[in-house]
């Protein structure tokens, strides 16, 4: 074997001292990428803050901040938070280069095709709870409050918007992990239906912790989704277990 296919077929060796060069180019080079596109997006914030706030503005909510810094910090982290998603493409790229010496060819085909589709389950989460769950929420936790005057800072709103997108994204990551492992033999079908009962406690639990607001009708609003998710990754199962069933029946019949 030739020493280009022994590099194609197995990781890399590095010497600590490169492993650890190439660790300080990954940095420094994704640390001035999120600053140059945090730069542009202040530039366009006010669009941002137009996406940010339309839940509020939508139900006329008049926010208000209560520090002479308060308000161009919050335009700030928008902009941060923006010029980061803006920057992705180039901090993925630079960890699969940092990543792909030592990783089998094998890993190499699993990494790039789970992180596109995790990705897409993220911001399709954060999508989906910034057009359904977030403005009912709002709605519902302001009506129920309506014999008090709302003095929401823009702090207190941006907390409690990531607090419940960003768990909504992750949420969606759950039938990409059950594929993962089930395709690995670790989760199997039968497991996840067994244990369904203990699992909708755990979901009503994992809901209260992360929801923004601690009534119960916004735990089952957030729960909800979670439950449906927990079924979606049970048909996942199935399908994947099928399939590596048949597989390692192939296998066993060329073996016989």
């Amino acid at each position: 074997m030739s020493e280009d296919d022994q590099g194609n077929s197995a990781p890399q060796k590095t010497t600590l001292l490169s492993h650890l060069e190439a660790l300080r180019k990954l940095i420094v080079v994704c640390v001035i990428a999120i600053l140059v596109t945090s730069v542009v997006a202040f530039v366009y914030v006010d669009t941002f803050l137009f996406i940010v706030l339309k839940p509020a503005n939508d139900l006329h909510l008049k926010l208000i901040y209560t520090g002479v810094t308060e308000g161009i910090f919050f335009k700030l982290h928008i902009a941060l938070v923006f010029g980061t998603m803006a920057a992705s493409p180039i901090l993925l790229w630079q960890f699969w280069r940092f990543l792909v010496p030592a990783l089998y060819p094998t890993e190499r085909r699993y990494i790039t095709r789970l992180v596109p589709i995790s990705i897409v389950l993220f911001l399709g989460g954060v999508v989906a709870a910034y057009f359904t769950i977030l403005p009912f929420l709002l709605e519902f936790l302001i009506k129920y409050s309506s014999e008090f005057t709302a003095l929401i800072t823009i702090s207190n709103y941006l907390s409690f918007t990531e607090h419940l997108l960003i768990p909504f994204g992750l949420l969606f990551e759950y039938p990409l992990l059950v594929y993962f492992l089930a395709k690995i033999g670790v989760l199997t079908p039968k497991v996840l239906v067994k244990y369904r009962k203990y699992s909708i406690v755990g979901i009503v639990i994992v809901a209260s912790i992360l929801t923004p607001s601690p009534d119960p009708f916004s735990t089952i609003i957030v729960a909800a989704p979670m439950l449906i998710l927990y079924e979606v990754g049970i048909m996942v199962a199935k399908i994947v277990y099928r399939k590596r069933q048949v597989r390692l029946d192939e296998l066993a019949d060329e073996r016989g």
